[in-house]
């Protein structure tokens, strides 16, 4: 065996390699892809010039060195492609293999965050049918002190129960892609006003101020039962954490964004503020914070904010919670602020493919 021969071909491939090696390095930064194909034409190459190095060695001339011109045209060429093929279905498998890997990561945590949400409803159903029933046992064996509270108190818990189910069921509607939506123009101002309404009652057992405000020509295009649900959510999610003497407050206005004419619906309460380790899970179903996951008899199933934010996704728009310092919140007091984003055109105008519907 020649040595010196095989020394100045390995010699040859190596620099070869190596300046290969540098080139895929550099271009793996920008795209892992074009790295996997640039390798094997690296390698291609390496094993070319250790053949021309070696037959310059061996001092071929004439037709000699004309047969392993011939030799290295004819295969280099089938070996890059066969090269690129390769590495192209090599990079297709693994990036399907990160995609159900993805995928099936994905499947675990819906189905932890689902098992958890369902672990809570079921605990916050049984509180409500549990004094429900030992009420109806009370009233049936005639000890009721007053039975006339005790029929309140019976419909108040089943208008909380009839709450909780819808929210379970939007929910489940949301994430099935089955929820039906019919997106319109709609004027804020009305929708204001009758959330207010149907909520002043809950402000006022609780001892907390309600008050919003709502120019004429704010508008909005959504599906307007859904939005309604959504503010109203959000309302009685603000009175529900404001304590007594606290201020809750609504409000609508138009607001020009860098896509165009936007509309922006504001909910500020006084709740003291949410921690900042809480605000990454807000809008997970079924989640209330440590401090609330035993509810009391005015909360709900930690559902209401999942359905606002799929309500609002569903329209187009986008929901963000933020807390407000003493001296931007009611009154100087601290709370927090939920802001609904809102489409004004259908995404058709707006460049976003089809309404949802």
């Amino acid at each position: 065996m020649d040595w010196a021969l095989a020394w100045q071909a390995a010699l040859a491939a190596a620099l070869v390699g190596l300046l290969g090696a540098i080139a895929v390095t550099v271009v793996a930064r920008r795209s892992p892809v074009a790295a996997a194909l640039l390798t094997p034409v690296t390698v291609v190459l390496a094993v070319a010039a250790g053949i021309l190095a070696g037959a310059r060695s061996m001092a071929l001339e004439g037709s000699n060195l004309e047969v392993v011109w011939t030799v290295l045209v004819a295969t280099v060429p089938v070996a890059l492609v066969v090269g690129l093929v390769l590495a192209r279905r090599t990079t297709a498998i693994q990036r399907d293999i990160e995609r159900e890997a993805m995928a099936r990561q994905r499947d675990a945590e819906v189905e932890a965050k689902r098992r958890e949400m369902v672990a809570w409803v079921s605990h916050d159903l049984r509180t409500p049918l549990a004094g429900i029933r030992a009420m109806a046992e009370a009233l049936e064996d005639d000890v009721a002190p007053d039975p006339s509270v005790y029929h309140l108190r019976i419909l108040e818990e089943v208008d909380r129960l009839a709450g909780m189910v819808d929210d379970l069921l939007a929910v489940s509607r949301l994430q099935s892609g089955h929820l039906e939506l019919n997106l319109e123009e709609v004027r804020l101002r009305d929708l204001v006003s009758d959330t207010l309404a149907s909520t002043a009652v809950l402000a006022e057992q609780r001892g907390v101020h309600l008050s919003g405000e709502c120019p004429e020509d704010v508008i909005a295009y959504v599906d307007e039962p859904g939005l309604s649900r959504a503010l109203t959510n959000l309302v009685v999610n603000a009175v529900r954490y404001t304590p007594p003497g606290g201020s809750v407050h609504v409000e609508a206005s138009s607001v020009l964004t860098g896509a165009g004419r936007g509309t922006t619906v504001r909910v500020t309460d006084t709740c003291g503020g949410i921690p900042d380790d809480d605000m990454s899970r807000l809008f997970e179903a079924g989640w209330r914070g440590s401090a609330a996951r035993t509810p009391g008899a005015a909360t709900g199933a930690g559902l209401g904010l999942a359905v606002v934010r799929g309500l609002v996704d569903a329209f187009g728009g986008s929901v963000t919670a933020t807390n407000t310092g003493s001296a931007t919140s009611i009154g100087g007091a601290p709370g927090c602020t939920f802001e609904l984003h809102l489409p004004t055109t259908a995404p058709s105008t707006r460049g976003n493919g089809s309404p949802h519907n």
